[in-house]
């Protein structure tokens, strides 16, 4: 195992933004993790983990202490013993997630074809509790392997002790910083119907042409990837537009009475989609926070020094060359007082902050 000082972190965010790690590791087995995990508590240093670094913000100072970027690889396919014949995907953290969706969706295997695109790694997907287009990965996770740092041993979680929510999962929440995510296995179904829920890809595989037949499920995937690109959220490049974490905020989830408030305020019928049967349940929807900085009066491509909204999705901000986080940090809080300001509702960032 070796451990670099002053390691560069920039370049391994798709932000292109930070200063360096005090020290640094990168861990192709979950030995090498177990040996990093008690550097880091031998030399008192903090530790945080790096995956694909597709959703972060690393500050101009850098991070005091050790990165351990996860780069365990392997991915494994086994018929579960169960009546419906389930597939169960064994997919390493370190894998790269859009080649994982591509290889169960070649396979016929549906249940993560509307996450095509998504940059990073199979072992964020948990953490954050992915999701796009009518999907999460919290309707395909069987169960996530990781590495607890208070008892330095392996654990096991099933999908139903994971906690996990709309963009929350208890490896984000109040288990935050404790475990070290290093497999996910996922059950998929073969031959299963592809999910197409969202307005956006339902309008693009129309353009098909209905003599076409019903989409395979690698056809959603990559008609979701086009999409995604057509919004600058698909890692292209030379794309301006791709120098980002991404959605830089979440949408709200909101009540009924609240979105009452803010078709008055704005005078328009807010959009609103289906925010997961929990939320369903308390009588809960979410509204696009894309929408809801545009009404607040923020265009595409409106900039703070090098910092800049994408001229492609509102929800996306960019940096335009030389940004340091700083600049980004000061467009994310003119935008999200901005959007109080005119709806009461404080916009939570998605992106994580690492070094601040």
């Amino acid at each position: 195992m070796l451990i670099e000082e002053n390691k560069p972190l920039a370049p391994f965010t798709t932000f292109g933004i930070g200063g360096p790690a005090r020290w640094f590791v990168e861990a192709a087995s979950e030995e090498e993790i177990t040996e990093a995990a008690a550097w880091a508590k031998k030399h008192s240093a903090k530790l945080f983990v790096l995956g694909g670094g597709s959703n972060l913000l690393v500050s101009d100072s850098g991070f005091d202490g050790l990165v351990l970027r996860v780069a365990l690889r392997g991915i494994s396919a086994q018929v579960a013993t169960t009546p419906s014949g389930q597939t169960i995907y064994q997919a390493a953290a370190g894998e790269d997630w859009d080649y994982f969706v591509a290889c169960s969706t070649q396979a016929d295997c549906a249940g993560i074809e509307c996450l095509a695109g998504i940059p990073g790694t199979v072992g964020g997907t948990p953490v954050q509790n992915v999701g796009a287009y009518g999907q999460e990965v919290a309707s395909a996770i069987e169960r996530v392997r990781a590495f607890d740092l208070q008892s330095h041993t392996f654990v096991e979680f099933a999908a139903a002790e994971c906690g996990f929510a709309y963009r929350r999962s208890r490896f984000n929440s109040e288990d935050r910083g404790r475990y070290i995510v290093t497999r996910v296995d996922y059950r998929l179904i073969p031959g299963g119907t592809p999910t197409v829920r969202y307005a956006d890809l339902q309008r693009a595989l129309a353009e098909r042409g209905a003599e076409s037949g019903e989409p395979s499920l690698a056809e959603v995937a990559a008609t979701v990837r086009r999409v995604r690109q057509a919004k600058g959220m698909l890692l292209v490049d030379g794309d301006p537009d791709c120098r980002s974490a991404g959605s830089f905020f979440k949408n709200p989830v909101v009540s009924e009475e609240q979105l009452r408030q803010i078709g008055a305020v704005s005078s328009k019928e807010p959009p609103r989609f289906p925010a997961g049967p929990e939320a369903e349940n308390l009588g809960r929807v979410k509204v696009p926070a894309a929408w809801l900085i545009e009404q607040a009066g923020f265009k595409k491509g409106y900039a703070l020094g090098a910092a800049a909204i994408s001229t492609r999705h509102t929800l996306a901000l960019v940096n335009l060359g030389d940004a340091s986080a700083a600049e980004v940090l000061a467009l994310a809080e003119q935008i999200t007082a901005a959007v109080e300001e005119h709806f009461g509702l404080r916009l939570e960032m998605e992106s994580v902050m690492v070094g601040f």
